[in-house]
């Protein structure tokens, strides 16, 4: 189904063709230009995502993307996406509207959020919430704390006004995702490591360094069956398969340095948890501005090579091992990699406001809570 529609003075047209994805995925720059606190992603990458023969997630998901023009400029955006398989798992009938960026007009805001209601209504669901991408690892939630920090490369930026049109709208709030901002200590506290001690004694568990991806790569497909399970029960996810998982590992594979990836064996051999960390790329992106030439991948690769801060990026524990110290002792081998190497900060991606055990593992360091994102959810009976 294809939407064209006019609403008063503003245009809103569907996204069907290059030119069309690459004016989608140009307006943040625009809205965003001079604000030091947003973080530009790849324009490369964003384009792939919207487009079916690179992004692997059109196989169970239906989807549709939208400019809105107003005198001729291009002055809003919006996507709709119903992730099948999400609602099998979780036996609902919800549409998703994601990357929705715009002007502070209500005229551009109304039309937009309209058109994406619309098309998800017709798919026969009962409500929308968002926003949400394709998986909880592509963009989710819209910043509603936080406006004066400076995001991680895996979270989100938003201007101010942006929640509270959602809200004005009859949204109400559905999930709250957390972030943390951890200062390291000096040297790790010797209670941390006889702790550690204890736990590697008593599990029988082995921490596994890395010094190449290579190696990484021999352990990713038990790394995405651990993510699977472990996050199973957690809002929006839903289960990858190999093309999801594949497709995760070439988007994430380029930034990591291996010495902040640390997975446990467990006494029989098998990987009970892991935890993928990277380096800071946020104020690298900056400087890039969307763009990897000729200058971008000189900034990236230096940050990588040389950080100062750090994003905890992904942590994953088998369910049976939640409760054997596992994740205190994954966090405290990656806390040390970190200050042998001169970090001083590490930036926690969004752990969901419910996901106590992951929030508790955090507090025993010294953190901060600064920022916060939204997923709101409206009924749209058909």
């Amino acid at each position: 189904m294809q939407i064209n529609i006019d609403f008063m003075s503003i245009h809103i047209r569907e996204v069907r063709n290059n030119a069309d994805r690459k004016a989608f995925v140009a307006l943040p720059f625009r809205l965003y230009k001079g604000n030091p606190y947003w973080v530009p992603p790849l324009k490369s990458g964003e384009l792939k995502m919207l487009m079916p023969e690179h992004n692997p997630a059109f196989e169970f998901c239906d989807a549709a993307f939208w400019l809105a023009e107003k005198n001729g400029k291009v002055v809003g955006r919006i996507g709709a996406i119903i992730n099948h398989l999400s609602n099998q798992k979780m036996d609902e009938r919800m549409g998703r509207f994601t990357r929705f960026e715009s002007v502070d007009d209500e005229e551009v805001v109304d039309a937009l959020m309209e058109t994406a209601e619309t098309w998800i209504r017709a798919k026969k669901m009962a409500g929308v919430h968002g926003p949400l991408g394709f998986s909880n690892l592509d963009h989710q939630g819209v910043l509603v704390e936080g406006f004066d920090e400076i995001p991680s490369m895996a979270s989100e930026y938003h201007h101010e006004y942006y929640h509270r049109h959602l809200e004005r709208l009859g949204y109400q709030k559905e999930e709250d995702w957390l972030e943390f901002r951890i200062t390291l200590p000096e040297v790790i506290p010797d209670k941390v490591k006889r702790v550690s001690e204890i736990v590697k004694q008593r599990n029988g568990f082995q921490v596994i360094n890395f010094k190449t991806k290579q190696e990484i790569m021999a352990y990713s497909d038990k790394v995405f069956a651990i993510f699977n399970q472990a996050f199973d029960k957690l809002f929006s996810t839903f289960h990858f398969n190999d093309k999801m998982s594949k497709f995760i590992l070439d988007k994430f594979m380029p930034i990591l340095n291996p010495k902040y990836v640390k997975l446990v064996l467990t006494r029989e051999g098998d990987v009970g948890g892991f935890v993928i960390s990277a380096p800071s790329l946020s104020k690298a992106l900056q400087k890039a501005n969307g763009k990897l030439f000729p200058f971008g991948f000189i900034h990236l690769q230096k940050a990588i090579n040389n950080p100062v801060e750090a994003d905890l990026l992904l942590t994953g524990i088998l369910p049976e091992y939640l409760n054997q110290g596992l994740l205190a002792l994954l966090i405290s081998e990656l806390y040390q990699s970190y200050i042998d190497n001169g970090v001083k900060w590490i930036e926690t991606t969004g752990m969901q406001e419910s996901n106590h055990v992951a929030i508790q593992g955090w507090k025993s360091w010294d953190h901060v809570q600064h920022k916060r994102k939204r997923c709101y959810k409206k009924p749209i009976p058909y």
